[in-house]
């Protein structure tokens, strides 16, 4: 055979082998519904997020009560009377603080151990943890009671006027 024949068919060998497999990849990209697979992931990630954090929620609820005695419906009675948890835990409220970081802190512990968060990320975290820790137990149905407290008006940002 000729070189130029070898050059021919080689050209057409490939062009086919190219055209092939572009037609393979189109035909695998047509098989769901845009966006399917990646709903239902998220959608499971959410759940399984949501779940953390209610366990969360709830482990933080047993150890207040525990720690200064009060029943969780009690607790949840006197906040939204407008009492703080320090208020609440009177003489046990240096226990309770130092409680809460302890539960934080294993929090970020595991979050370091699970590779969501940084060894330097967890630093900071904690360099901070119980001036954030004693905010929040002083507080008084603010910010600092979660995230339905006082964020300011949703939507608005302020007037707008002509642009410099």
């Amino acid at each position: 055979m000729s070189s130029k024949k070898r050059m021919a068919a080689v050209a057409i060998t490939v062009a086919a082998l190219s055209l092939g497999s572009i037609g393979v990849a189109s035909a695998h990209d047509k098989g769901a519904p845009k966006g399917v697979a990646k709903s239902a992931e998220h959608d499971a990630n959410r759940a399984a997020n949501k779940a953390a954090h209610d366990a969360q929620h709830a482990a933080m609820e047993a150890l207040v009560a525990t720690t200064i005695g009060v029943d969780t419906a009690t607790i949840k009675s006197r906040l939204a009377a407008g009492e703080s948890l320090g208020a609440i835990a009177g003489a046990k409220k240096d226990a309770l603080i130092a409680a809460m970081v302890a539960l934080k802190t294993k929090e970020i512990d595991a979050r370091v151990t699970a590779g969501t968060m940084t060894a330097a990320q967890a630093v900071a975290k904690k360099s901070e943890l119980t001036a954030h820790v004693t905010e929040h137990v002083n507080a008084v149905g603010g910010k600092a009671m979660g995230p339905k407290g006082d964020k300011g008006p949703k939507g608005h940002k302020g007037p707008k006027g002509p642009r410099s």
